[in-house]
This record gives structure tokens, sequence and C-alpha cells, in this order.
């Protein structure tokens, strides 16, 4: 349905930030200059990738075809400790009222029900040049960090429409008719169920300064909540809405009776959100030109003894519906604003010292050391420069990995395998 209305309002996508320029290996180079010093610079930060709220998108189409965005990467560092340059960080636009998911855990990362930008992944920091590891007894350093990897991460985006008012109801009750009534919008109307496929938004005005937002909901019906016909796709588009106008066929034209219509698309929103059964309601009993007195009667007294707010209308003939919008308008005043999503998300923390690591013994006289954050060490490194080669040993000791290695019975001469690098061990 989604593919033929082009309307999508779920997508799934990777990110990935950029990663850190890798620091430079350098020496100072100059006529009459006899023995310069390290100086490689600092890779430059990778690329955050950023979200924001465009108000001249409506649906999330174009991530249907792009699920994967990749911010770009960091500068390398340069000789005279020249500094990478920092990589343009990714925005990707939106359209207002998208709800950030992490797609595993299904947490809220962020709401975009304003303009503010946020960071959803952050990119990686640039690696530190040979001159950062220039000591009185190092003095040639002929290593330099690589870049850490930006944030890599799988969301779920959401569109939930930004609405003041939602139009709820069975197919063919006349929503679509009432929006294009007391709005400029422009729904496609016809005597038939599921006219409406998509949400449509119609701005109302009640006044010089006054308006509000509504939405007209496509149809539910029962079992809307498990997936059935169109409502599952679009009860999402309710959560949005801080009242909520309930329509219903108070004649009866399609041989269903108008009270069990009401309850059942109450039941479905309590199925659906707890919350959003409690929303205010103004129940408009349509069609009231084909009613009968005893039909209107009978539905008024039966949705005022639950308390809420009966108006009945014809939206075909008008009858009724010019009060409408300034009930709606003056029922707004107090309530409070649009609902926003709080962030409950938090990003995993970060692993015991950063350095954990697991050892395999692979075969006889062979063991395997799963340590990324060390592979990260060995790629700047120089591993045929003794002083390189006493920093990255330094590295396997302060983490531990050489006195398991020990536990585990490691023998002299014993294969270490590290990543892509392969060492023979020497006590």
């Amino acid at each position: 349905m989604a593919a033929q209305t082009n309307f999508i309002d779920i997508a799934t996508i990777w990110l990935h930030a950029g990663k850190g320029g890798d620091g430079a290996v350098s020496f100072h180079r100059e006529k009459f200059v006899a023995a310069g010093g390290p100086d490689g610079g600092d890779g430059g930060r990778g690329g955050d990738i950023i979200f924001v709220a465009d108000d001249h998108l409506s649906t999330l189409m174009d991530f249907r075809y792009k699920r994967k965005y990749v911010a770009p990467e960091g500068g390398k560092g340069g000789a005279s400790l020249c500094h990478g340059k920092n990589a343009e960080n990714l925005v990707i636009k939106v359209p207002l009222g998208t709800v950030i998911k992490d797609a595993e855990s299904g947490l809220v990362i962020a709401d975009l029900s304003d303009h503010t930008p946020v960071t959803i992944a952050k990119g990686g920091r640039g690696g530190y040049g040979n001159a950062h590891f220039a000591t009185p007894t190092r003095q040639i350093p002929k290593f330099a960090k690589p870049g850490m990897p930006g944030e890599d991460l799988q969301v779920t985006l959401e569109l939930k429409l930004i609405a003041d008012v939602g139009l709820i109801g069975f197919p063919n009750v006349g929503k679509s008719t009432l929006i294009s009534t007391i709005s400029a919008a422009k729904p496609k109307i016809a005597n038939y169920h599921f006219t409406t496929l998509v949400p449509t938004l119609g701005v109302v005005s009640v006044g010089e300064g006054a308006s509000f937002v509504c939405a007209d909901i496509p149809g539910l019906i029962e079992g809307a909540s498990e997936g059935v016909g169109l409502g599952h796709d679009f009860l999402r588009h309710v959560e949005r809405c801080r009242l909520l106008l309930h329509v219903v066929d108070v004649s009866g034209s399609e041989c269903r009776d108008p009270i069990e219509d009401f309850e059942k698309i109450n039941e479905e929103l309590a199925k659906f959100s707890p919350v959003l059964a409690e929303r205010p309601q103004i129940v408009v009993g349509n069609k009231c030109d084909l009613a009968t007195e005893e039909q209107i009667e009978t539905f008024r007294q039966y949705v005022e003894g639950k308390g809420l707010t009966f108006v009945p209308i014809s939206a075909a003939t008008m009858q009724g519906v010019k009060q409408l919008p300034g009930l709606v308008y003056n029922r707004l005043k107090d309530i409070p604003q649009v609902p926003v999503f709080t962030p409950e998300y938090k990003k995993p923390e970060a692993k015991k010292n950063g350095r954990d690591f697991t050892i395999q013994r692979m075969e006889a006289h062979v063991w395997s050391v799963d340590a990324p954050w060390l592979e990260y060490i060995l790629a700047g490194s120089n591993v045929d420069d003794y002083e390189s080669l006493q920093f990255f040993q330094r590295q396997l000791g302060e983490s531990g990995i050489l006195d398991a290695l020990v536990q585990k019975g490691v023998e002299e001469n014993d294969t270490i395998l590290i990543g892509e690098y392969q060492f023979d061990y020497i006590f």
C-alpha cells in the first residue's frame, strides 16, 4: 500500500559516523639542522551524523532507496605539526515529527518535534602524530596513532505527524468530507471504504491569528491494533494529537450500530496505546441529515453519559459544521502542547578501560588474540623500529595480555596472531 501512495512513514537505516584521521609520522627537515625532532601532526576529527527537521518534507520516501549513510573521514595529519582537516558533518533532513529509535532495542534516541539539530552518531577522534610520543629517552618515535572509528548504529525512523487534532473513526463515516469543509485540505472523497490511504493534514482557521492543525487519519477497523486494515500503519500518527475528534455515522447508513462503532474504535486505541485511549475526545455525530431524531438523541445520551461532548453535524450539508472549529479551538486552550517523546536510549558504556580481549588456542603453539583496540595500535606502529616495538610491547604488558598468555600455557617461540599480524613469543 505504501508503495502505491508514495507515503512512507517508517524506515530503518545504518549510520556510520566518520573515522578520525590518522596521526602522521614525520621528522623536522631543515637545512643546517642536523637532528630535527618529530613533527608529525594529529589527524582530524571524523564527521558527525546530524538530523534536522525540514518543513518541506512530509514522508520518509527517500530512506526507502538509500539505507546506508556514511559521514566523511577526518584528514590525515601532516609534517610540521600540521593538523589534519576536520571532516564535514553529514546532515540528514527528515520531516518534522520524526522519531529516531535504536533499531535493536526500540528505545527513543531523539524526537525531532522542532527544528533543533540533533547529533545521533559522533565522529571518531583523530589519531595523535608522533610528536606526541617524544620523551627524553624516546627522541625519534617512528609511530603514530590511527584515528578512532566513528559511532556505528542502526536506527529506525518513525514519522508521527504533528497535529493538534486527529479525526478518527471507521471508514466512510465522513472524515475526509469534514476536513475538506473546515480547512483547505483536499483529500480524495468517494462513497467506498479506505478512500483515504495516507494521513491528510489541514490548517483550520478560527479567526485572525487563531488556528490549529487537523489530521485526517485513514479509517480504522476492528483489529487495527493487530495489523488489520490500514489502522496499524497509521495509528502512530494519532499519538501526537492533543484532541481526538471521533467521527461516527450516527445514521447507521452502512447497517452498523453507531454505539458499537464508537466502542470498537476506542478499544483499538486502548490496545495500541493506553495513554492514547485517555486522550480528550469530542464525539462528532455525522450524517445527521440521514438520521432520525430518535437515532441522534439515543447516541447523544450514550456519549454524554460517558462525560464526553457530543456535536451533531452533517458534513455534506454543512449542518453544525461552522460552529465546530471554534468549539475545538476553545477546548485546545486547556490541553497541553503536542506530546514530545522523551529520549530513552543510552549509548553502551565503554568496556572496562576500553581494553577487553579474548585469547584462543588455535592449535599447538599457535594462539589468537582478539583485541580490536590493539590492532589500531599496531596499525600505527612500525614493528621494524625498536622504540616503536617497545611501545607496543608495553601495551601488551599493561593490558594484561601477556599475563593471560602465560596463564594459558604459552611457550617460548609460540606464534601469537593479532589481526593480520603474527609474532613469536619470546620470554
